[in-house]
């Protein structure tokens, strides 16, 4: 076989880079090592920023995401002893925020490349790039037993952080930088209706958030040790821990049901550079992770896609100036939100070897965000997400 683009990874970063390409008349093929079925079952984010949802819209998978998706000016943060204050995105930065699920998102785009005969290749083992500094790349793998070969212009690495895109980057050359948080996430998804608004808390038992998916599914969140098991932890008990980590007046106004999905989810920052080896581009989880306090992660992995695939049809148009750019303009990207997500990990959360003084710093900072309109629209600035660069 012979495309132009042969893209590693059939998630949405993925899919949507296919999507994106495909409307540009750049062919492609999209390989993926796990089923469909697997790829739609992941739970993950659901809170995008507006650039996020244009380019959604201007790829042409926005009829159900506007349907469905639920439209907010940002989000609350609560804390015991002290009022509430909200980061009012809308009001500062000019943006309103949008809950859509990853999952919803990747089913509209399996529907889109279905509908325009996109080639989506699942259950692609042993997949492997080569001759990345040629001036012909392949990548090949083996389906049914057999092994395949597919030439290509460039590859794509959107396989996520345990692909095999980032692996094949000499030591030489990859540079990684990572951070691990001493704590997890403990997260439960219901089919009862959400808060009207995303909340996070900080607690002295530790951090909470109420995030929502659509008017009847709710996504809540609970700090938890590295070492929790989900079996220790039954719907009873984990609503009640919920609920006491919230101001009594929010508490109240939670609807609680049985879980459908529980799962945790350990915190780590993460930063691969560059983005760029040959012609191998990474983007999304395969070269950056994010703790998801700052809900940052999809909406990095749909902003590197933004980049490379202006990058790429420039190419085919007689202009390779966007995909000299690429790495360094997606890293400028990367690094400002791992700093924001970062930021607001150790804001919000509890740490086991913190002193008196943390507590009482963090505390005097967050007293700080909700009196001054300065502070917050920086925070609503870095929340709502920067704009594209051009």
């Amino acid at each position: 076989m012979r495309v132009q683009v042969g893209i590693i990874g059939g998630g949405p970063a993925g899919l949507l880079l296919s999507q994106i390409l495909h409307r540009a008349g750049v062919d492609n093929v999209v390989l993926e090592a796990r089923s469909r079925a697997y790829v739609l079952s992941r739970i993950r984010a659901g809170v995008l920023e507006w650039g996020s949802v244009e380019v959604l819209r201007s790829a042409g998978i926005g009829e159900r995401m506007d349907r469905e998706g639920h439209v907010h000016d940002g989000t609350g943060i609560a804390w015991s002893g002290r009022g509430r204050f909200f980061i009012d995105t809308r009001k500062y930065a000019g943006k309103p925020m949008m809950a859509y699920g990853q999952t919803n998102i990747t089913e509209d785009l399996f529907a889109a490349r279905d509908a325009m005969g996109g080639l989506v290749i699942d259950e692609a083992e042993d997949v492997t790039p080569h001759e990345l500094n040629g001036e012909r790349p392949y990548l090949s793998y083996r389906k049914h037993g057999e092994t395949q070969r597919i030439d290509c212009d460039f590859i794509a690495g959107c396989d996520g952080f345990h692909g095999v895109s980032r692996s094949v980057i000499p030591a030489s050359v990859l540079h990684t930088v990572e951070k691990l948080y001493p704590f997890g996430w403990l997260g439960v998804l219901s089919e009862t209706p959400p808060l009207e608004e995303i909340v996070y808390a900080r607690h002295a038992r530790g951090f909470a958030l109420a995030s929502q998916r659509n008017p009847m599914l709710s996504r809540y969140y609970i700090q938890c040790p590295l070492d929790t098991q989900i079996e220790d932890w039954p719907d009873d008990k984990f609503w009640a821990e919920l609920k006491a980590r919230f101001p009594p007046e929010l508490a109240d106004r939670i609807v609680t049901g049985p879980s459908i999905e529980k799962s945790i989810a350990p915190l780590r920052s993460f930063v691969a550079e560059p983005m760029r080896y040959g012609r191998l581009f990474l983007a999304g989880d395969a070269a950056h992770i994010v703790p998801p306090t700052g809900a940052k992660g999809l909406n990095l992995a749909i902003s590197d896609v933004f980049y490379l695939s202006r990058a790429l049809i420039a190419h085919y148009r007689g202009n390779d100036g966007y995909l000299e750019r690429y790495s360094d303009m997606a890293l400028r990207r990367v690094w400002g939100a791992a700093r924001f997500s970062w930021w607001l990990t150790l804001l919000l959360h509890r740490f086991p070897d913190q002193t008196e003084f943390d507590e009482r710093a963090r505390e005097s900072e967050l007293d700080y965000l909700a009196r001054s309109e300065h502070a917050q629209r920086s925070l609503c600035e870095q929340y709502a997400g920067l704009p594209f660069e051009d």
